[in-house]
């Protein structure tokens, strides 16, 4: 083999390599044929001490990314329940801790997009 066919036949295999992982980094969304991520490890998120004293309780909702390895990718909150004093930030943070058994497309592990709420609710200080 020349110097130039050895060459093109290492840059095929880095291009093959280089497709073969866009595709499993291709982030599928739920609906037929997929199934979804279970959680495996949930964090509870932590109220801030500037939320609690200001009473603030409600959902966050978040979109994350469950990879094919179980782990927490990028995530988003869709819808905020406090800018001002941490609690999104705080559920982000939770979020990406948590892990799952991954979701899955014809039996093999994929990457899925999915939706999760976390909540913050005070406890009545009488109890």
């Amino acid at each position: 083999m020349t110097r130039r066919s050895i060459i093109v036949v290492v840059l095929l295999l880095v291009v093959s390599v280089i497709a073969l992982r866009a595709q499993d980094e291709q982030v599928l969304k739920p609906g037929p044929g997929i199934t979804l991520p279970k959680p495996t490890y949930e964090q509870k998120p932590q109220y801030t001490k500037e939320a609690m004293a200001a009473g603030i309780q409600g959902t966050v909702m978040m979109s994350l990314v469950v990879r094919s390895d179980g782990t927490v990718g990028p995530v988003e909150v869709t819808r905020s329940l406090d800018k001002t004093y941490g609690l999104d930030e705080s559920a982000v943070a939770a979020a990406r801790q948590w892990r799952f058994e991954p979701g899955r497309k014809d039996g093999k592990p994929v990457t899925v997009e999915v939706t999760l709420e976390l909540t913050f609710t005070l406890r009545d200080k009488k109890q």
